[in-house]
Order: structure tokens, then sequence, then C-alpha cells
């Protein structure tokens, strides 16, 4: 799979680079949103982890941008977050993510995530998002 991570942390980004990598999925990276938004246009990924809060134009401007067109709408998107009160899961998923993973990043739930996409039945246990 091409797997996009945006994160303006650059130790995030490698972290789960070479988590997937490791794995035989090719990553591309991205440093802010307006970046990750022209990748995810030129690149077509399948998969995109999302910080929320990055300079230029965070994780939550990406994904409503992303729901609005069409050939993004199903792109699974996961937000990498600092915030994990309680709500924040919710608020995440209402914004058009499918799935949230808080700060510091849990490496084994990364890999959990990518073999849920992987997966024949993809995100269907997960709460629904708003489409």
């Amino acid at each position: 799979m091409i797997i996009l991570v945006a994160d303006d942390n650059a130790l995030s980004r490698e972290l789960i680079r070479e988590l997937l990598e490791g794995s035989g999925h090719v990553v591309l990276e991205a440093v802010n949103g307006r970046i990750a938004l022209d990748l995810i246009h030129r690149c077509r990924p399948d998969m995109v982890f999302l910080d929320l809060q990055m300079p230029l134009q965070d994780g939550f401007s990406v994904i409503k941008a992303l729901r609005k067109e069409s050939p993004f709408q199903k792109l699974r998107v996961v937000a990498l977050t600092a915030s994990a009160m309680m709500g924040d899961r919710e608020r995440v998923i209402a914004a058009g993510f499918d799935w949230y993973i808080a700060k510091p990043i849990d490496l084994r739930e990364v890999e959990a995530q990518v073999a849920v996409l992987a997966s024949p039945q993809g995100f269907a246990d997960r709460p629904s998002r708003p489409e």
C-alpha cells in the first residue's frame, strides 16, 4: 500500500515510516497540511495518517477539504493527536476521520490500523462517520 504520513514532528514521521516500510509499504511524508493535500491529489495514497495540529493547514481543514471531493470521500484517514480527552474520538470521527491514534504514538496501534484497512471488512466494525 501507499501510505501518507503527515505530521510536523520529524520523530513521529520517522517512527511510522520505519515501521511501515519494514512491512513493505511505500511511505510518503508531509510536514504540513498543504503538502499533505498536494500529495494526496498527486499520488493517491491508499491510507493517510494525519496530524491534527500542523502549520499552514491543520488536519481538520484537510479532512474537510478531502471529504468534499468524491475521489477522496472513501480514502481511509487516521488522525494523529496529542489530545486524548473524553469526547475527542467522537469529535474526530464526526469530522470525517476513520479513526484516531493518540500521541505518543503506539506503533502497535499503527500496525493494527493498517491491518484493519487491509482486511476485507475494512473499518466495518468502527463507528460510522457522517457521509
